[in-house]
């Protein structure tokens, strides 16, 4: 017969394995990068409305631009603020410059009523192969001092500090075979070890599109999650798709490294809508529904069964016509929503059956549009079309857009609207020596979309990260000769 001690200690290790299975499971949250280089910027504020009505509660920055932050105070949206790589060196070489960012940056912001900074990702991929090594060396030196600085106000048990990695920096022919490339297990894994003893998970990049893109050998239908004919047989692992694979390939090379349990984020995925073959509205709802429903339904991995990433950030949030096109033309067309803010396509990011919303009180210019005046030749266009798109985004009309089928006269009136919109609509932008004319009849064809500017665009918004950052640098103390 049983002692009645022993029968009690079985009902009470019962009783607690059903608390335990009763408690809810925290699900990951599904937040959205916010990228503001961009000619026609919304208002901060604006965009903040439109990250509540969505109920998206968290957000990534690339740097900490002061509206973007004074219009999250108080919005409890939880928030990754970046530091942008070319910091690095300053950072790393002196506490009094580090403790001057914190202060600046995240201990104004983070008070009562204020915002809320969670994370601050210290560069953004700094490992980058096409980097050759220009920033890595900065990157654990300016880790620790900004840690100390993080400690001398109090803030090093609330905000974390993680470096976004881009996945190049791991590599394998199946997932259980990752490894980190050598030239970076040493500093990687002072970097996991600083991570682990933190508290803070591994923020990790990953982009399917861009294997399908630089690839033309990649099977298709392996980039998204409606299963596969060309699945990756790893063991007793079978791989559907691109993320699990490339997410495992993590795990097995932190595995090897002794960390095979650390949290992953994942910093920054998506699918374009433009700018190359493969690029379009269809594709993109596809990656972003299938990727939405694959984290929230728990399932896990392979090598990490029921145990999704514990947050994903959208790449992106909105459109920004101004970056650059050195990785390709897509690179302008990651958004979810458009410059302006409205859903490009149907997405729920799992809430219910609510679908994206649309920015509110939006403040365009007036409808109105520059296009090519049918009255004119046009055989010296040609100069007009390289200025206007050297200044402008004409991406969509390259081989692959959206616009790439409107024919000759189309293209011109695209350039020169882009133009025209750029400057504001100013009457002189769409002279052209006398080639373009302003329309009220909205010249889009089909999914071109001929923009309208928003008038509330700020000044300078392009330009604003790089001058902030010399800025900085001079109040840190530090000589610059800008060339």
């Amino acid at each position: 017969m049983l002692e009645p001690r022993f029968v009690s200690l079985v009902a009470a290790l019962f009783s607690l394995v059903l608390l335990w299975s009763s408690l809810p499971v925290a699900e990951s949250a599904i937040g959205v990068n916010w990228g503001t280089i961009s000619f026609h910027r919304l208002k901060p504020s604006t965009v903040v409305d439109l990250l509540k009505e969505n109920k998206i509660t968290r957000v990534k920055l690339f740097d900490t631009d002061a509206g973007s932050l004074r219009a999250l105070m108080g919005s409890g949206i939880q928030v990754m603020v970046g530091i942008p790589n070319e910091m690095l060196a300053v950072l790393s070489s002196s506490p009094a410059a580090s403790d001057a960012w914190v202060r600046q940056n995240v201990s104004t912001y983070v008070v009562k009523g204020g915002v809320d900074i969670r994370y601050i990702a210290v560069g953004n991929e700094p490992f980058l192969t096409s980097y050759s090594g220009q920033f890595q060396n900065y990157v654990m030196p300016a880790m620790l001092n900004l840690q100390q600085s993080l400690a001398k106000m109090n803030l090093a048990g609330y905000v974390k500090l993680v470096v976004p990695c881009n996945a190049d920096a791991y590599e394998a022919d199946v997932p259980s075979q990752g490894t980190f490339r050598p030239e970076l297990t040493q500093i990687i894994t002072q970097l996991v070890q600083f991570l682990n003893s933190n508290g803070s998970p591994f923020v990790v990049n990953i982009y399917p599109f861009l294997s399908l893109y630089g690839n033309s050998d990649f099977p298709q239908d392996y980039a998204f999650f409606d299963g596969t004919t060309h699945p990756v047989t790893d063991g007793s692992n079978v791989y559907s798709n691109a993320f699990d694979g490339n997410h495992d390939t993590l795990v097995a090379a932190l595995s090897k490294l002794g960390y095979g349990q650390m949290p992953i984020v994942i910093g920054e995925v998506g699918w374009p809508t433009d700018g190359a073959i493969g690029a379009n509205l269809t594709a993109a709802r596809a990656f972003n529904q299938g990727l939405i429903s694959h984290v929230l339904s728990n399932k896990g991995t392979p090598l990490r069964p029921g145990v999704p990433p514990m947050d994903i950030y959208l790449f992106s949030l909105l459109d920004e016509g101004a970056k650059s096109t050195l990785p390709g033309n897509f690179e302008r067309h990651w958004g979810i929503y458009s410059f302006d803010g409205q859903a490009k396509y149907p997405l729920n990011l799992g809430l219910g059956s609510r679908l994206l919303k649309n920015a509110r009180n939006v403040e365009y210019l007036p409808s109105r549009w520059c296009v090519a005046n049918p009255s004119r030749d046009l055989s010296d266009v040609e100069n007009h079309m390289k200025l206007a798109c050297s200044l402008a985004d004409c991406t969509t009309l390259n081989y692959g857009g959206s616009c790439n089928g409107i024919g000759a006269k189309g293209n011109i009136s695209y350039a020169f609207n882009s133009y025209y919109q750029l400057q504001m609509q100013n009457v002189q932008s769409c002279d052209f020596d006398g080639l373009g004319m302003v329309t009220f009849l909205d010249p889009s064809v089909g999914e071109c979309r001929f923009l309208v500017g928003v008038s509330n665009a700020p000044s300078g918004s392009v330009t604003n990260r790089r001058w902030v950052i010399v800025w900085y640098l001079i109040l840190c103390g530090v000589w610059l000769f800008v060339m």
